[in-house]
């Protein structure tokens, strides 16, 4: 077996970072005590090279002890802007305000920050922390605006700040800081085949050479104009690294409306219209051009009407004109030939020849609600199937003042009614009159209604509409959407522009654009790459297996990727040298440099190093790396020995392709992707080069709200380690959570850790004092405790197992540790005729074998305190012997009648105290006692069983509403006792999806010829976990987790809200994501909570394929992922 991992380099040291505030701990003794023996560990490690071969952290640590060979690399990633800008910044800086720079407005803070700088920096004053308030570097570091500030923040000195400049200092100054720390918190890394990136690395740079010659020569890499997010100031691209915000923010095309100026009274619009003067207006919807009444302007926005290509005039927003500016419309790219400045109350009345509209002429309205970041500023207005188009429209018709106010006579508003242009299902020819109608709104401020009419009409509209109107009458939407888009380019009524659909901006600080580029792009939209790549993905095993969606989808969506830049740091593109290659183009296959990178560039970050092989980078030519990297590959014309090449070669066949990649879920639409892209283009015809796994990850929450510098809520590597010990960050780091859902790293769980992993090290240092002392039971290790204990560390060991095969780190410790420990205390208490010194020993082995994966270093030194040889990363995973369940019931039988026992005495004698003081004396502490043990269920239990039983089979295996349940046994004689324990019995049974049945009624015969009375018989089934969320704000609900089983009905699952809730069914509706995978991790609208979530009708079904969820509503069949949406009219 062979495991290659990566965990993402990182840009900067952990150790000189800013701080969060520090609660107080009682004593440091218990996490000084951990650090002096993982200091003693790590020493050992070093001495013995234990790593050096073989790698384990987490899972690989796991796969170790299973007997398997793990690597675990690690490299640092410095392609793209950050370091560059960041060292440039320097350098203006210098420039503008001198050395040391005097800051203006900063004199006071900059002679304080020059006496600081004079101190010797020293990481473990950041890790100290006030009890309030932020951190004095904090406060600095929240406030800075220079990037000579920041590295001041840092506790660096200005003579070290000036060496930062030149970005080759950065390559060399922060690598070995955050070796040392990741090495401080125990990750067991190859410290060899770590490297840097970019052709500071010339052995890497070498082998991404390699990697873009070899995808020109297949035509994967090519050159045109595309589309793409591009940073004017930086004049190239913007991909994902190189922004401060909107990373994975993609292009929308709009279809941009030449609606043209016929007439004006504005003086400054009548005297542009003797050139063709267009008010241009962005639509997601050309199909529904037919239906134009007006278009709206906001009256106190500032337009501007400039000069494109042809001697056209076009009028919109500044922002708008940028935009157009780069994408081939005006004469010369970024420049806007400004011909006026206007103001929405200019355009208000302008006379407007709308394309394809049935009116002749339509005006410029106005409406206050335009945004200015996004579109141009301008909108058409279609009220036949926009609702807030009609909303608005119905507002103006009847605000005379307002139509005085900006001057509008009746014949520009009154005479336009909506069009009907296309029937919609259910809402007839005009959708958005019905809907407005039928919610009952009134005006523009009905916020909510408008949103909902919206989601009604919008998606029916697409694909259930049929024109009405124009060349393609009779024909559905979403079959001529284009085709009226190409109509309306071809007859000069439109023309394609793009956005970016939010915000982005780039790591310069500048605003970024779509531009229309000459670059080099990765044909990612190939159909025969994206092929192989599917065929790729359908070998990867993903976790979460939900995140396969993901993947798929991005497959699906990808298209053309610009992987050139000219600013940055990088390798210089071999087909194209006066650009780089980007940074998300350049890490798709690193993992295979990382097999090799050791025996070229001789464990030194940069390769500077002499090679073990005696290898120069300038040797490594593409065909040296087609020998090593590919089976069938001929040896090359080299000077290298052979028995170099060959080396090299068996280490890459030996490891590679890899196991194992985990990451965080932003780069799943992006690096992760690409990366499968890249490895079946690079190794199309070797499948075992492929992936393996892929696990993703989300971000780290501490204290459960976002790390922020600014606010003081942050933790640094250092920090932690010094405050936690390792062993105890990484114990809360397991239990911090597994999915992509953001992890938690909370303090207090950490502080608790540290607790009880002191306190298990010294229980083991006392059991071998008692064993020493033979104070512990010796001999046959057979009574029923010392059973129940065995079987409990048995079962331990095989749930363990399962959860760390598949990466459930926190299930892992549940079962592994805190179980665990449980049974050992249980076994502590119940055991009173002595603990068994074998048993004792053999939980102590096996609880640090299971433990070590995550506290490695406490576990290591307890091995060797029990006397074991060897280091623990040389261990094998425990046996699991056999598990008595009939015993491990048995055992918990009588836990729990022993609790209830104690519950009992407790209250009675509670009772009598409360009675007073003579009736407490009068009260004899209990000397015996009776237990009771009964063969059947009580009569008015059994009455209801068996009428859920006839009333489940009669309603096809459907549980009869609560309501129900009530009219039946209202002043039911054998019931009436027992009332208020009616419904909590009956919704656990409806809960755990109990069926009793008889065993006659079994079809298995199987069934039939086992259960016998006292001992009834199970068959289980499968259901889906679904995450019920509740998304009304300030309101009682929570979200919770549940399952459904396959051909639940709607009635079921609401049902079941309800016992959560405590809220009646007929208050509660069930929604699911109109995008099933990527709905539930948007940032919920909280003015519009049910936005892109669609209502669960009466009669739905639900069913469990191919263990999906899949919805069946009416002649629909969806498949709806693991999260749906529940609310609560209240």
């Amino acid at each position: 077996m062979r495991s290659g991992i990566h965990v993402p380099g990182l840009h900067f040291p952990p150790s000189i970072m800013t701080t969060t505030i520090q609660e107080s701990r009682k004593g440091t003794t218990k996490v000084n005590t951990l650090r002096a023996i993982e200091i003693e560990i790590q020493a050992k490690w070093e001495r013995e090279k234990t790593f050096e071969v073989d790698a384990p952290d987490f899972i690989s640590g796991y796969q170790r002890l299973k007997g398997k060979r793990c690597l675990f690399p690690f490299g640092l990633h410095c392609t793209g802007m950050p370091i560059k800008a960041s060292a440039d910044k320097l350098k203006y800086e210098m420039e503008t305000f001198g050395y040391p720079p005097v800051f203006p407005g900063r004199n006071e803070s900059s002679a304080n920050d020059k006496e600081e700088s004079k101190k010797e920096f020293n990481p473990a004053e950041v890790g100290e922390r006030k009890k309030k308030g932020k951190s004095k570097v904090l406060a600095k570091t929240g406030g800075a605006k220079f990037q000579w500030e920041i590295m001041r923040s840092l506790g660096l000195k200005d003579e070290e700040i000036k060496k930062f400049a030149d970005p080759k200092h950065w390559l060399g100054y922060f690598p070995p800081l955050a070796k040392k720390d990741l090495k401080n918190m125990g990750l067991k890394v190859d410290w060899r085949r770590s490297f840097i990136t970019t052709d500071a690395n010339p052995y890497y740079n070498s082998f991404v050479r390699w990697q873009f010659i070899r995808l020109k020569e297949q035509g994967k890499v090519k050159f045109g104009k595309r589309y793409t997010v591009y940073s004017p100031k930086d004049g190239q691209p913007c991909m994902d690294h190189d922004r401060a915000s909107g990373e994975n923010v993609g292009g929308q095309e709009y279809t941009l409306i030449k609606m043209k100026v016929v007439s004006s009274e504005n003086e400054k619009l009548r005297k542009l219209i003797d050139k063709p003067v267009f008010f241009i207006a962005a639509t997601l919807r050309p199909e529904t051009m037919y239906g134009q009444t007006n278009c709206w302007v906001r009256p106190d926005m500032e337009y501007i009407a400039y000069r494109v290509n042809n001697d056209e005039i076009y009028v919109s927003t500044h922002r708008a004109a940028r935009n157009i500016s780069y994408q081939g419309f005006t004469p010369e790219e970024g420049v806007i030939d400004v011909v006026e400045k206007l103001i929405g109350e200019d355009l208000i009345g302008a006379g407007l020849k709308a394309p394809l509209s049935s009116y002749e002429k339509v005006y410029a309205w106005p409406m206050f609600t335009i945004l200015e970041g996004k579109g141009t500023g301008i909108v058409t207005s279609v009220p036949s199937d926009s609702t807030d188009d009609y909303a608005a429209l119905c507002d103006i018709k009847r605000k005379k003042d307002l139509r005085a106010k900006f001057n509008l006579s009746d014949d520009k508003v009154l005479p336009f009614d909506p069009v009907p242009i296309m029937n919609v299902p259910e809402f007839g020819d005009l959708s958005a009159v019905a809907a407005y109608e039928k919610l009952k709104i009134t005006s523009q401020n009905d916020k909510e209604k408008l949103a909902k009419a919206k989601e009604m009409t919008y998606l029916g509209g697409f694909y259930h509409g049929v024109m009405l109107v124009g060349d393609f009458k009779g024909q559905k939407v979403q079959d001529i959407k284009k085709k009226i888009q190409k109509l309306l380019v071809d007859t000069n009524g439109a023309v394609i522009y793009m956005e970016t659909e939010k915000k982005v901006m780039s790591r310069s600080g500048d605003e970024c654009v779509m531009a229309l580029c000459d670059q080099w792009y990765l044909d990612y939209g190939d159909d025969s790459w994206k092929a192989l790549a599917r065929k790729c993905l359908e070998r990867v095993n993903t976790y979460p297996e939900n995140s396969r969606k993901g993947f798929e989808r991005t497959i699906t969506e990808l298209h053309e990727y610009a992987c050139s830049r000219s600013y940055g740091l990088g390798t210089l593109l071999p087909c194209d040298q006066q650009y780089l290659i980007e940074s998300l183009s350049d890490s798709t296959i690193y993992m295979a440099f990382y097999t090799v990178c050791h025996l070229l560039q001789g464990g030194v970050f940069d390769g500077s190093g002499e090679s073990p092989l005696n290898i120069k980078a300038d040797q490594m030519t593409p065909e040296i790396w087609d020998y090593i990297f590919h089976d069938n590959a001929e040896v090359p014309q080299t000077d290298i020995p052979l028995d170099s090449l060959k080396k090299l070669k068996q280490e890459f066949q030996y490891w590679y392709g890899f196991d194992l990649r985990s990451s965080g879920k932003d780069l799943l639409p992006n690096h992760l992707t690409y990366l499968l892209f890249n490895h079946v283009a690079i190794w199309p015809d070797e499948p075992h080069r492929w992936p393996g796994n892929l696990r993703i990850n989300g971000h780290l929450l501490l204290n459960s709200e976002k790390m922020s510098k600014q606010t003081g809520n942050f933790l640094t590597l250092f920090e932690s380690v010094d405050r936690f010990s390792a062993d105890g960050m990484r114990l809360a780091l397991a239990d911090a959570g597994d999915s992509v859902e953001d992890a938690n790293f909370v303090e207090k769980m950490a502080d608790g850790g540290i607790l009880r992993l002191y306190t298990f090290l010294e229980w083991t240092k006392d059991m071998l004092e008692l064993a020493k002392q033979n104070e512990l039971r010796t001999g046959p290790m057979d009574t029923f405790n010392d059973k129940v204990f065995a079987s409990e560390i048995n079962s331990a060991i095989i749930q363990t197992d399962r959860n760390y095969e598949q990466m459930q780190f926190r299930e892992a410790l549940k079962t592994g540790f805190y179980e665990l420990q449980s049974f050992r205390d249980k076994y502590r208490e119940v055991a009173v005729e002595g603990m068994h010194k074998d048993m004792i020993f053999r939980f102590i082995e096996v609880q640090i074998l299971l433990l070590a994966p995550i506290c490695p270093h406490l576990c290591e030194h307890v091995w060797a305190l029990i006397g074991k040889k060897g280091s623990i990363m040389s261990a094998a995973w425990p046996t699991a012997g056999p598990v008595d369940k009939i015993l491990l019931r048995a055992s918990d039988y009588l836990m729990n009648g022993a609790h209830d026992f104690r519950l009992r005495i407790k209250n009675q004698t509670a009772l009598a105290l409360k009675k007073g003081k003579q009736a407490a004396k009068a009260t004899a502490k209990p000397t015996h006692g009776t237990l009771f043990v009964a063969q059947t269920y009580p009569a008015w239990q059994e009455l209801i069983l068996k009428f859920l039983k006839i009333e489940y089979e009669k309603n096809e295996n459907t549980f009869p509403e609560n309501k129900t349940v009530l009219a039946k046994f209202k002043g039911d004689p054998v019931v009436a006792k027992n009332m208020k324990k009616l419904m909590p019995f009956v919704q656990f049974l409806k809960l755990t999806g109990l069926e009793i049945k008889l065993v006659n009624d079994a079809s298995d015969s199987k069934v039939r010829d086992t259960s016998v009375p006292g001992r009834p018989y199970s068959v289980f089934f499968e259901a889906v976990t679904v995450q019920f969320i509740n998304p009304q704000v300030c309101k009682p609900y929570f979200s919770f987790y549940a399952d459904i089983r396959d051909k639940e009905s709607i009635n079921d699952v609401i049902s079941r809200i309800s016992t959560e809730t405590k809220e009646s069914t007929d208050k509660i509706k069930l929604y699911y994501y109109n995008d099933a995978v990527g709905g539930s991790r948007r940032m919920p609208n909280l003015s519009r909570p049910l936005e892109g979530k669609i209502l669960i009708a009466d009669g739905a079904t639900f069913y469990r394929e191919s263990g999906e969820l899949v919805l069946v509503m009416g002649s629909q069949k969806l498949v709806i992922g693991t999260d749906l949406v529940y609310t609560v009219d209240l």
